[in-house]
């Protein structure tokens, strides 16, 4: 995670409780491991298949409309 304080990612750089600013970059942070794990699974899917991707994939989030490209 890329919070302020290393040793605790609920704190920030001065050391200061943030559960606000921590629980707004842990969903971020769920968010793309999603994507990935989708994307992932796109790419093996093809894979095992014989296949290859040969464009960008788009992709839009039925949760909140965030597009992938």
């Amino acid at each position: 995670m890329f919070l302020g304080n290393k040793k605790d990612p609920k704190r920030n750089e001065k050391g200061y409780s943030d559960p606000t600013a921590y629980e707004a970059l842990k969903r971020l942070e769920d968010e793309d491991e999603r994507f990935h794990k989708l994307l992932y699974s796109i790419r093996n899917i093809c894979d095992l298949a014989g296949y290859d991707l040969g464009e960008r994939i788009v992709l839009v989030d039925r949760r909140n409309g965030r597009i992938w490209r």
